[in-house]
């Protein structure tokens, strides 16, 4: 257990220097009703003071526990730290918002826990050796300590910790990892393979937890580890990076009255943190072997539409960047499974544009293959089933285009 400690110690020279006798002048005439009362005020402080050294020695046992705990900053080297995030040197902390963001280390020891606060309101995946053990929440600016896992063999193990919700709800600070006395932390091997994701709610997992198409959003129902983009890591052992925020669009937002939205993911994408400041990303921190882009939904939402050239011209431009920061890495443009026919039309300019471009390549999804019954969670999008359909139609080109095999 935890315990912050703020309580302001007494020592024993200021004990002794508290004033035990009622009887301040000693030679004051002897009263038989001051000495009562003097007495029960002797007998009220006493019990105060016995009061006092029990709370003083429960604390001094507490405070000798934490002392006995292993706390590891979280910039540790043997930390690994997937997508875009900030360290903290001098207070040794890591902050990040983008969906996805997740970190990787291996440690010793029977049990781990970690000192974590967040700015609003986030939700994290925690897997131990590779397996899901819970989801955890995390809440308020106040440093919290979590357990993540205990009464483990008191082996080797790898801690994932994944924050499986959008930067617009909460922004995660990670202050340290707490282990028993004894026990550390080491570094463990990455995934060779990596792929990054450009998009918004359906590669966010936007609702897909929840239990029908018609039940309202909640924060708690997003998951992006049960959306198309982490399942297609898996399936090919890829470690993957998240840039996506649920409602956004290439040039234009969700609903939004103008052709070209303010914060849309063109901009996004160039900032480290998705909604907690406009910082620029300087992309150092990782280098994708493959890149996807599934933008669009929002851009032809209802209202008002972008022109072709606008969204077109801003999607080529987002190709150049990718390859401009990134190298000749391979770009696969995903057709969104719910397009319309302005959206599909946009798309089949884009593919036009792009033709004589090397490695940029172009996903369709079959027609009829998300359900209302099956295949939709919270606000219509995607659940589980939905996502692994959405998924399975992409594992076949991305197998071509990288030469990945097919798993058997």
């Amino acid at each position: 257990m935890f315990v912050s400690m703020h309580t302001k110690s007494i020592t024993t020279k200021q004990i002794h220097n508290i004033n035990m006798n009622p009887i301040c002048n000693t030679n004051a005439t002897y009263d038989k009703t001051m000495t009562t009362v003097s007495t029960r005020t002797l007998s009220v402080m006493k019990k105060r003071l016995a009061a006092l050294f029990f709370i003083w020695s429960a604390l001094a046992t507490l405070t000798l526990k934490a002392a006995n705990d292993n706390q590891i900053k979280a910039t540790h080297n043997a930390i690994q730290y997937i997508g875009r995030v900030e360290h903290n040197s001098t207070s040794g902390t890591v902050r990040y918002d983008w969906v996805g963001t997740h970190l990787r280390t291996g440690f010793s020891g029977t049990q781990i826990s970690v000192l974590i606060s967040d700015e609003g309101e986030s939700y994290h995946n925690v897997f131990i050796d590779g397996k899901w053990v819970k989801k955890i929440k995390v809440k308020g600016n106040t440093p919290q300590r979590i357990v993540l896992a205990t009464g483990l063999k008191a082996v080797q193990h790898q801690l994932e910790l994944q924050k499986c919700t959008e930067g617009e709800y909460g922004c995660t600070t990670v202050h340290a990892f707490i282990l028993p006395k004894g026990a550390s932390l080491h570094a463990v091997d990455a995934p060779k393979r990596l792929i990054e994701v450009i998009g918004d709610s359906y590669t966010c997992g936007y609702g897909s937890e929840g239990s029908k198409a018609t039940e309202p959003f909640k924060l708690e129902t997003e998951n992006c580890n049960k959306a198309y983009a982490c399942l297609l890591a898996r399936y090919f052992d890829a470690d993957y990076v998240l840039t996506a925020h649920s409602g956004r669009g290439m040039v234009r937002n969700w609903g939004d009255s103008v052709q070209i939205s303010k914060g849309n993911m063109s901009q996004r994408y160039l900032q480290l943190f998705d909604h907690h400041g406009t910082t620029p990303y300087d992309f150092k921190a990782y280098r994708p072997n493959l890149v996807l882009i599934n933008l669009g939904t929002n851009d032809y939402s209802p209202i008002i539409t972008p022109t072709i050239e606008q969204y077109v011209g801003a999607y080529a431009r987002l190709i150049e960047l990718v390859r401009k920061k990134y190298g000749p890495v391979p770009v696969i443009c995903i057709r969104p499974h719910s397009a319309g026919a302005y959206l599909s039309a946009s798309f089949k300019v884009l593919q036009q544009r792009m033709a004589s471009h090397k490695d940029v390549h172009f996903a369709e999804f079959m027609p009829g293959i998300i359900t209302v019954e099956k295949d939709l969670g919270s606000n219509y999008h995607p659940n589980l089933s939905g996502q692994q359909k959405i998924c399975m139609t992409l594992a076949p080109l991305v197998s071509a285009v990288m030469g990945w095999d097919i798993v058997k």
